[in-house]
């Protein structure tokens, strides 16, 4: 527990029901811990002394309802001065202040307020005006929270169009990114394409440039091109038949003349005029193979049957 005077005063020793005055103590800083300590102390009292700033656990002191920070040196409150919610007298008489935190519209429940004898700003000297009285005082508290409060508003629409702003960028960015997205992906699906078509091209050219070379090969040795295909499986296959068919006349007829000859040499008809001609045919066609040489040997076995 923090001492005060020679004779090691306590704060527990200065507190007077729920009162507790450090005024006059020429204090620097605030015993916050201490003053922590004692939750039943709800009216304070550190006027007349050389405080120049409040830490900022001093706004954890939530069970103030009275406070007196009159003729120090302030020149700025705790930004989370607001959360004294419970305060209902604040007195900053003589001080070094020009502005007030914004949170200073959460506190509700202030009724009473005297910021004379400070350099405030322009705008909250006007709202707060004087303090001569507790009808003024009372006065100030209202017109200075009011104030407070429409500061705040327009900070958190300020605020809000801010993070709107923020959105609309980061929708235009997601919007941008996706387009480049799409792009990219058009892009390599065109190239894709492109090089596929470009391998079928280059497809078709060794094709053509394989059968170009099949065909001058062809050429070289002596085929037709046009029909070394077609005609080469075909013509071997008529020639086949053709020669069939004639092979079969050929017997055919030589048949015939045999039987005719053996009807005319051996039948009662060789005395006929179509068995003598036959016979006379046949004698002059043994009379022409008989002069030639080569087919001598081959009638000579049948002349001397």
């Amino acid at each position: 527990m923090a001492k005060f005077g020679a004779k090691g005063v306590t704060l527990k020793d200065k507190l007077e029901g729920n009162e507790l005055d450090l005024s006059l103590c020429d204090l620097n800083e605030v015993p916050v811990k201490e003053l922590a300590g004692l939750p039943k102390a709800t009216v304070l009292d550190l006027s007349c002394n050389n405080l120049t700033s409040l830490p900022s656990d001093f706004c954890s002191l939530t069970h103030l309802v009275k406070l007196d920070l009159s003729k120090n040196q302030l020149q700025q409150l705790p930004l989370d001065f607001g959360r004294l919610v419970n305060l209902q007298h604040l007195d900053l008489l003589n001080n070094r202040l020009v502005t007030l935190p914004v949170s200073f519209a959460q506190l509700k429940n202030l009724k009473w307020l005297d910021l004379k004898d400070n350099p405030l700003d322009p705008s909250l000297a006007k709202v707060a005006g004087d303090c001569l009285d507790e009808k003024q005082c009372k006065q100030a508290a209202v017109r200075v929270l009011q104030y407070m409060k429409s500061i705040q508003s327009e900070l958190d629409r300020e605020r809000q169009r801010k993070l709107q702003a923020e959105r609309e960028l980061e929708k235009k960015r997601e919007a941008e990114r996706r387009a480049r997205e799409a792009q990219e992906r058009e892009l390599r699906k065109r190239e894709k394409a492109e090089e596929k078509e470009r391998r079928r091209r280059e497809y078709d050219a060794l094709k053509a440039a394989k059968l170009e070379l099949n065909k001058h090969r062809k050429k070289e040795n002596g085929e037709n091109p046009k029909f070394s295909v077609s005609h080469s499986s075909k013509q071997p296959q008529n020639k086949r038949s053709w020669s069939g068919i004639l092979l079969k006349m050929l017997l055919f007829l030589l048949l015939t003349a045999l039987s005719t000859l053996a009807i005319c040499k051996v039948t009662d008809l060789q005395h006929k005029p179509v068995c003598i001609s036959v016979n006379m045919l046949y004698e002059d066609a043994l009379a022409v193979l008989q002069s030639h040489r080569i087919m001598q040997n081959v009638l000579r076995p049948n002349s001397q049957e």
